[in-house]
């Protein structure tokens, strides 16, 4: 990854907006949701801890918030602040990933996240197999102080076939109704794991950032949907900061591409050089409105969608 230490401050602000659509942007952010929310602590620099980024999201009158974190989970987080705060008028969340620090395709991991009130299963990230070999050739930020080298992670046999700690938690992940994402696996894995997954009952998947890392085409994403497959795309990936990737234009390309009934937005924030969760919404939303999309568009990808897969009213 280019260094862009240069052209990115720490947090890169909130740019000036009218007073018009100021209000236009913070009306369409109450009742939002951000399902991968990236405060800390945690072993990657981080810009916010979890406190911040709930008042934050409470300010700015946000539905719920979903802590990731791809080392441990972060439910005892939500409940100490829920206990602190029990008035505010946000829920918490958070879930587990299926990385080396929690056993990797781990059924065990599972079912103590689910315990623990977990809402989402996010399948290897850092340590999918699919991760480690897109990096082999270039830098990945780095933890805060240097961890074991990551073990690859995959969820197919030799054949091709699902390995059987993953059906194991398909299945734990059926019984509680909770969201089954696919994490940094690539696109060849997710339609194994979510074919599997519809058979086994699981009823709420979704694919994290499509087009970063997993490899997936717009007929993959079709595909996908077909399935009822959500996709999630990562605000960060279309704001400045440093690992901006697209360019607004290439969201409204992918929100027709799956359609807005299948379209969800998360900020992926948290990290270093980038807006603020919060902040990160507020410029998506505003580069949307730029591009004519409809405000029932817009609160659907951010709200409504993302609203049903917790089970919250909408």
């Amino acid at each position: 990854m280019a260094d862009t230490s240069t052209q990115y401050p720490m947090i890169v602000p909130l740019p000036e907006m009218s007073p018009e659509r100021r209000q236009e942007v913070a009306e369409l952010l109450v009742g939002a949701v951000d399902l991968h929310c990236h405060s800390g602590p945690a072993a990657m620099p981080r810009i916010l801890g979890h406190h911040q980024a709930f008042k934050e999201a409470l300010d700015a009158k946000f539905k719920a918030l979903l802590y990731k974190d791809h080392y441990y989970v972060g439910m005892p987080h939500c409940a100490v602040l829920k206990e602190i705060y029990p008035d505010a008028d946000i829920e918490l969340f958070s879930g587990v990933a299926l990385n080396n620090a929690s056993g990797g395709v781990n059924p065990h991991a599972v079912d103590h996240a689910i315990k623990l009130g977990a809402k989402i299963v996010w399948m290897p990230t850092f340590a999918a197999k699919n991760h480690i070999e897109a990096y082999q050739a270039k830098s990945f930020p780095k933890t805060v102080k240097p961890m074991l080298p990551p073990i690859a992670l995959t969820v197919l046999d030799a054949n091709g076939k699902l390995i059987d700690e993953a059906k194991q938690i398909l299945d734990l992940i059926a019984a509680e109704d909770i969201i089954l994402a696919g994490g940094h696996l690539h696109v060849s894995e997710l339609f194994v794991l979510f074919e599997e997954a519809s058979k086994r009952g699981v009823k709420k998947m979704m694919v994290n950032h499509p087009t970063y890392v997993v490899g997936c085409s717009d007929e993959d994403i079709r595909s996908l949907v077909g399935m009822g497959v959500y996709m999630e795309h990562s605000i960060c990936m279309f704001v400045p900061s440093r690992v901006k990737q697209h360019d607004p234009e290439d969201l409204v390309h992918l929100i027709e591409v799956a359609g807005a009934d299948h379209t969800i937005l998360g900020s992926d924030l948290g990290l270093t050089q980038a807006p603020k969760p919060v902040d990160g919404y507020r410029m998506i939303v505003s580069d949307l409105l730029d591009l004519e999309v409809p405000h029932d568009v817009i609160k659907q990808i951010i709200s409504t969608n993302a609203s049903r897969l917790l089970g919250l009213a909408v």
